[in-house]
C-alpha cells in the first residue's frame, strides 16, 4: 500500500485533504475604497485631471448654494443697518456711507414692531402647542392604542390631505365667527388662529407613522409592569419621540410665523396682529431702511429656532431612557 504524502501549506492543511482547499487571502489594495463605490472609481480619482476637475465642480456648487441660500439673508442684514439712499443708489455696495444702527431701534420702538413681534411669538407659541397636543395624542391613539374603527378614522384623516386649504377657508371662517357651543365669536382673539392650527392632518400622519416604527416590546413590557395608557404615553412614547417632535415643532413654528392670509381675516385689530400681517401695512408709512430693519427682526426668531432644533434632525436620540420612570 502506497502512502501518498501531500505537501502541507503554511497553515498545516493539505491542499487536497478534507476541507484542505488552499486558502488564498486577497489583499485589498491601499487605494481601493472601503465604503460604497461612487460614480468615479479609484482609478479615476488617481488621474489629476479628473480629480481636480471634480473638486473644482464641488467648490463651484458649494459657492452657488451659499450665494442662493445665504445671499438674500445677508443682503437683508446689511440693508437693515444701511441708510435708505445707499440702498437705493448702490444696493450691492458694502456700507458706502457708513452704518446706521438707529434703524433697528427705530423699527423696534418708534414703529412699535416690538408689539407685533410679541404678537407673533404668542401666535407661534399657541399654534405649536395645539399642533403638538393634537398630533401626538391622535397619533398615539391610532398607532399604539389602535381602537376598533382606527383604520376608518385614519382613512378620513388621509382624505383631508387631498382637500385644498382654500376650499376650507369660508366654512372655517364661519365656524370661528359663530363657534358651536360657545355662543361668542372668536374673531380678534388668538384662539381664532390657535384652534384651526391644531387640526393639521399632515402632523397626525407624520407622528402616527413614526409611532408605528417604535418597538412594540417596550410597550408590552410597560403594560406588564402596570403602566396605563396615560403613563405609557407620557413616560414611554414621548421620550422615544424626540426627533419627530423636533421636526413637527420646526414646521409648526415656521408655518405660524409666516402665515398671512388667515391671521389677516380673523385678527382685524392692529394691536394683536402679527408681523406677517402688520409689516405689509406699514410699508407705505415708514422709510425703506426702517422697513428693512423690521423685516430683519422678523426673520431672526425662525433662524434661531431652526439652528436650535437642527440637532434633532441629525441625532437619532430618544430611545435611551424609554423604560425609565
Amino acid at each position: 500500500m502506497n502512502v501518498m504524502t501531500d505537501e502541507l501549506d503554511e497553515s498545516g492543511i493539505a491542499p487536497g485533504g478534507p476541507g484542505g482547499r488552499k486558502r488564498k487571502r486577497r489583499s485589498r489594495r491601499p487605494s481601493e475604497p472601503s465604503g460604497d463605490r461612487g460614480i468615479l472609481s479609484p482609478s479615476d480619482w488617481r488621474k489629476p485631471g479628473i480629480r481636480w476637475g471634480t473638486r473644482a465642480t464641488h467648490l463651484v456648487l458649494l459657492l452657488l448654494l451659499i450665494v442662493l441660500g445665504l445671499g438674500p439673508l445677508l443682503w437683508l442684514a446689511k440693508s437693515a443697518i444701511t441708510p435708505t439712499q445707499d440702498t437705493l443708489r448702490t444696493p450691492m455696495a458694502l456700507f458706502p456711507n457708513g452704518v446706521d444702527w438707529a434703524n433697528l431701534s427705530t423699527a423696534w420702538s418708534t414703529v412699535h414692531i416690538d408689539v407685533q413681534f410679541m404678537n407673533t411669538i404668542w401666535v407661534a407659541l399657541g399654534s405649536w402647542i395645539m399642533q403638538i397636543v393634537v398630533a401626538t395624542t391622535a397619533g398615539y391613539a391610532l398607532s399604539v392604542l389602535r381602537p376598533k374603527y382606527g383604520k376608518v378614522i385614519y382613512g378620513l384623516i388621509l382624505g383631508t390631505l387631498f382637500v385644498p386649504s382654500v376650499v376650507l377657508l369660508v366654512p372655517l371662517y364661519l365656524t370661528i365667527l359663530n363657534p358651536p357651543l360657545l355662543g361668542q365669536s372668536l374673531i380678534n382673539t388668538f384662539w381664532a388662529v390657535w384652534l384651526p392650527a391644531g387640526a393639521s392632518a399632515f402632523n397626525v400622519v407624520l407622528i402616527k407613522r413614526f409611532f408605528d416604527n417604535l418597538p412594540r416590546e417596550v410597550f408590552e413590557a410597560a403594560r406588564t409592569d402596570g403602566a396605563g395608557p396615560f403613563r405609557l404615553f407620557w413616560s414611554i412614547v414621548l421620550p422615544m419621540s424626540k426627533p419627530i417632535l423636533g421636526v413637527v415643532s420646526v414646521f409648526a413654528i415656521i408655518a405660524a410665523w409666516k402665515d398671512y392670509l388667515w391671521p389677516l381675516l380673523v385678527l382685524r385689530d392692529p394691536a394683536i396682529q402679527p408681523l406677517s400681517v402688520r409689516l405689509p401695512t406699514l410699508q407705505a408709512a415708514i422709510q425703506l431702511d426702517v422697513y428693512l430693519a423690521a423685516l430683519a427682526i422678523s426673520t431672526l426668531i425662525p433662524i434661531v429656532l431652526f439652528l436650535v432644533f437642527q440637532g434633532l434632525f441629525l441625532r437619532s436620540a430618544g430611545l435611551g431612557g424609554a423604560v425609565k420612570g
